[in-house]
């Protein structure tokens, strides 16, 4: 291009003619180029990639779409408004310092190297340094992880390395002769033994799960006495004790090993002793118990700050004492890398921001809200739990009910009082059981005093009627089975009182399912439209039994054979009332048909009266003004009571339509009893209620029966007339029927 210029400068400097020629020139070869340009592009086009993914394509989004996603993805675009601000707000001011650490890091990765390396050392010097301070374990190294157990794993690994000297050059071949034994309590958490066997490349052998206690002390504690003589037997067989796994705060219902003794044990036999739980956040607090305060003189800790003091996304922590760097640096507890020392920022970050006090006052509040309810640990854990001052209330359930209701019962608990974090746990003595664990759960969620309160208060609802409804659920399973068209459908996962069915007697296969489904549905109608404290449903979304009838949850002054003699009851008589207008509507067709053939006669018969000249057009109508036709109207009309056509002469003769015959009424079991004014359905009164005391009982109990006997006749009447109102608004639908078929026979 430069050339092309000097060129054309030059030549008008010389002559005008040239200097044209250069002109043209110029725009010549710009034509060429910008030609060979869209062919480039348009062979761009036409050998594109089409299997890049839809976000991807063109040039790119903008900032604004992009949030706008992650904020539909978070919280979804049919979320309302408070609901979200509700979430965020759970973050605080701390839970951003621990994300700022996070963009923190890696913009300060981006640093050089000498600049990096000096940050992170500092960084990664003083936040150990402050949580061996803060949780008393002095002369401790850290290692970051995101993993809570990645810590364990490699201080197994560390413990390899130290017990086996020729592990690093021999690898696994040294540990044939000798093999390793890890101990695991049995109330650890779920799959801890495998994972570690796992990720070590150990057999299963090489895990000993040391049972509870038994006999004596705590059943959810460590046998010491049984662990020494696993110890010995392993010994004596060849095999080298590696570590013992401690609990300072069970995964279940929090309960802290015998720490002190373990710890002399293991010294005795040169195994590493590793302590986990959720009461090693105690060991901050001015005041600890001695058992956790032993956890101090263990080798190693794993320490899961971000949910004892609502921290999102920082690291858990493994505090562990090891003079050889080497050893480490080879079991993958520390890292030449300056960015894998960035893991810290946000816990120092976060722990400056909160300073001593703040850290102190998360975790003494969320003791504090246990030991509200007068439990020695800090997880709370009930079956059914009624809290007064002190108390603690546990009801026992039969095993099988156990894990399904008391998952129910903890999602509802959960709807009520977001704020307290229950939920549903496994334990190898009590069963299923609700925990409530405030120092893994409060300071995330904020629970506070009146959370606690709030529960409490839904328990003690809660527990009356969930034992009533377990107590009754057998009485009302021998009542359905015990009463004709019922079947009793058998549903553990359902809270409530049981499940019902009612069935069709239809023997044809190809109508009993539709049948029964159109029975079932009008029965649950029926029962909701009923004045009761009960509730009926078709059960739940998922996994439910179909054309069944639900019943929630009852009270203890339920009357079982009033409820299910209702249901028999109210399925028979909507079974009666559907085959009777089947039955009517087939009585209508035939009642029309065969009226058919009588209007048909009755014209033949009419025409042999009138003569053949009648019906010629014209000399019909001439003969009928000189000598007319008399001929009484023969109608027929249809007897719905009888199902039988009639004729219509009496009609005509009266001016009056016949009513016929009234039906006697249908005899309907009298399954609703005497109540007294405002009392529910399916309510009895108990002796021992508050509106019944020991002394006057009896005479309430006359009143009630003169009250009965008073309003016998009135209730007699009111029954007959609410019989003959159904019967009427039968007929009235019947003749309906009638009158749509009649005008349809007219109008053929």
């Amino acid at each position: 291009q430069m050339i092309k210029g000097e060129i054309g400068y030059e030549l008008s400097m010389v002559d005008p003619t040239l200097a044209e020629m250069g002109k043209n020139l110029n725009e010549a070869m710009k034509m060429l180029e910008d030609n060979q340009r869209k062919i480039e592009e348009e062979n761009e086009k036409k050998y594109a990639r089409n299997d890049i993914p839809g976000p991807l394509q063109g040039s790119g989004q903008d900032m604004v779409s992009i949030l706008q996603l992650v904020q539909n993805l978070m919280h979804g675009e049919e979320e309302d408004e408070s609901s979200q601000s509700y979430r965020l707000q759970n973050v605080g001011e701390q839970g951003h310092m621990a994300l700022l650490g996070h963009s923190l890091a890696a913009y300060i990765s981006v640093l050089n190297r000498e600049r990096l390396r000096n940050l992170t050392t500092r960084i990664l010097s003083d936040t150990t340094l402050w949580l061996c301070r803060l949780f008393r374990y002095e002369n401790g190294s850290a290692y970051y992880h995101e993993d809570d157990r990645e810590g364990l794993l490699k201080v197994c690994r560390l413990v390899i390395h130290s017990c086996y000297e020729d592990y690093t050059v021999e690898g696994f071949n040294v540990l044939y002769n000798k093999q390793p034994v890890i101990y695991i309590s049995s109330a650890a958490r779920t799959g801890l033994g495998q994972t570690l066997c796992s990720q070590l490349g150990l057999p299963l052998s090489c895990m000993c799960r040391v049972p509870c206690n038994t006999m004596f002390g705590s059943q959810h504690q460590m046998d010491v006495a049984l662990l020494d003589r696993l110890i010995k037997d392993d010994i004596n067989s060849g095999k080298l004790p590696l570590l013992l796994v401690a609990n300072a705060g069970t995964p279940g219902a929090g309960h802290t090993d015998k720490i002190g003794r373990l710890k002399e044990l293991c010294e005795q036999y040169n195994i590493w002793l590793h302590v986990e739980g959720v009461n090693l956040a105690t060991l901050a607090l001015g005041y600890v118990s001695s058992s956790v305060l032993a956890a101090t003189k263990c080798d190693s800790m794993t320490l899961t700050l971000g949910s004892w003091l609502g921290l999102p996304a920082v690291p858990a922590v493994t505090l562990y004492r090891h003079e050889d760097p080497s050893l480490s640096l080879a079991a993958g507890l520390t890292s030449s890398q300056p960015v894998e020392k960035l893991r810290a920022l946000p816990l120092w970050l976060s722990l400056q921001y909160l300073g001593h006090d703040g850290i102190v006052e998360r975790i003494k509040r969320a003791s504090q809200l246990v030991r509200s309810s007068s439990s020695s640990n800090d997880v709370l854990t009930f079956a059914f739990l009624s809290v007064g001052r002190g108390i603690l209330l546990r009801i026992f359930l039969p095993s099988y009910l156990n894990k399904f209701i008391l998952q129910t019962e903890s999602e509802q608990l959960a709807q009520l009082v977001p704020a307290s974090g229950v939920d549903v746990v496994e334990l190898e003595d009590e069963g299923t059981c609700v925990r409530f664990s405030p120092l893994m759960t409060s300071a995330v969620l904020g629970t506070e005093v009146q959370d606690v309160d709030q529960l409490v208060d839904c328990l003690k609802m809660k527990i009356p009627i969930l034992t009533c409804t377990l107590q009754l659920r057998e009485e009302f399973e021998q009542e359905v089975k015990r009463t004709v068209g019922l079947s009793y459908i058998e549903d553990l996962s359902w809270p409530g009182l049981g499940v019902v069915r009612y069935n069709s007697d239809r023997k044809n296969d190809d109508k009993q399912e539709k049948e029964a489904e159109k029975i079932n549905t009008g029965l649950l109608k029926k029962l909701n439209e009923l004045e009761s404290d009960l509730t009926f449903s078709l059960g739940p979304e998922f996994g439910g039994e179909k054309n069944c009838v639900y019943i929630g949850m009852v009270t203890e002054d339920l009357d079982v054979s009033e409820l299910v003699e209702t249901i028999a009851a109210t399925g028979r008589e909507i079974e009666e009332n559907s085959r009777l207008l089947e039955n009517m509507t087939e009585v209508v067709r035939k009642g029309i048909q065969e009226a058919q053939v009588q209007l048909q006669k009755a014209n033949e018969e009419r025409l042999l009266e009138e003569g053949l000249l009648r019906q010629i057009p014209v000399v019909g109508s001439v003969l009928n003004w000189f000598s007319p036709f008399q001929a009484s109207p023969k109608g027929r009309t249809f007897n719905l009571t009888a199902g039988s056509l009639e004729s219509t002469e009496p009609t005509y003769v009266s001016k009056v339509q016949g009513t016929g015959t009234t039906p006697p009424p249908t005899p309907t079991p009298n399954r609703i009893k005497q109540r007294l004014p405002g009392q529910k359905l399916f309510k009895r009164y108990l002796r021992s209620s508050d509106g019944f005391s020991e002394t006057s009982s009896v005479s309430h109990t006359d009143d009630l029966e003169k009250m009965e006997q008073r309003s016998h006749s009135v209730s007699t009447v009111q029954e007959q007339g609410t019989v003959e109102t159904e019967k009427a608004e039968q007929q009235n639908e019947i003749a309906q029927v009638t009158n749509d078929k009649t005008e349809d026979l007219q109008n053929r």
